[in-house]
């Protein structure tokens, strides 16, 4: 079966895989107006992937007017400087990660409490292309994008995590504060070797329940449509 360059989530929102059918997902919110909020970049390699799935939804990367991550790792964040070039848009971040964002160098990206946490941590400081975030992003912002997206600061996996809940069509973009990959046997919360601190990770995805929402989409792995709050609450309760 071919991949498809976007998949329709809600009205005016498209999921676009940058790598593998759904491992890693950009989210594309369309306006009225035409134009486009562009959540997360991906890899370096994904803004061509990027472009691809604007153009399934007959935009450019000219339509672009805001890019929003839900934080500064490479899978999120490693496409923006170039996605910046090309659509000439601000990337927004919360706060908390703006200094991953300026020098391009995830320092203390992993727990060090937890045995697989400083295994990773011996290879290295992640890297990206460095680039220069607009505005920080605010916990309970609404966001002027296609009827309001809100804005929830969930850190743990980084200090500037944010969550997404696009208001008007009841969608939730989980970030990486929950994961949905098959070999994790379904949604979890993210793996604690991948957070900068586990315990708070644990504590802020419970936000993550007591939001309204129709469809959870993931980052990572395929969106749930049906009893989403519902799935998310439970996994939040064996927490």
């Amino acid at each position: 079966m071919p991949k498809q360059p976007a998949v329709a989530l809600a009205p005016g929102v498209w999921r676009i895989p940058t790598a593998g059918r759904d491992l890693i997902n950009s989210f594309a919110l369309v306006d009225d107006d035409g134009s486009v909020t562009l959540v997360d970049t991906g890899l370096k390699r994904a803004p061509a992937r990027i472009v691809a799935g604007l153009a399934a939804l007959g935009k450019h990367p000219r339509d672009v007017t805001r890019i929003v991550l839900t934080h500064v790792h490479p899978d999120h964040a490693g496409g923006a400087a170039e996605m910046r070039r090309r659509t000439g848009a601000e990337v927004l971040v919360h706060g908390d990660d703006h200094d991953w964002a300026r020098s391009g160098r995830i320092s203390g990206g992993h727990d060090r409490t937890t045995r697989m946490g400083r295994l990773f941590a011996r290879t290295g400081d992640a890297k990206i292309e460095a680039f220069t975030p607009g505005p920080a992003l605010r916990d309970g912002e609404l966001l002027p994008v296609a009827g309001g997206l809100r804005v929830v600061h969930t850190p743990g996996h980084s200090p500037g995590h944010v969550s997404l809940l696009h208001e008007s069509t009841r969608t939730l973009v989980t970030g990486d504060a929950l994961f949905n990959f098959g070999f994790l046997r379904g949604a979890r919360i993210s793996p604690s070797f991948l957070c900068s601190d586990f315990a708070m990770t644990k504590r802020t995805a419970h936000r993550l329940g007591e939001l309204e929402y129709d469809v959870a989409a993931f980052t990572h792995g395929p969106e749930i449509r049906e009893r989403a709050r519902e799935t998310v609450r439970g996994i939040l309760a064996s927490l």
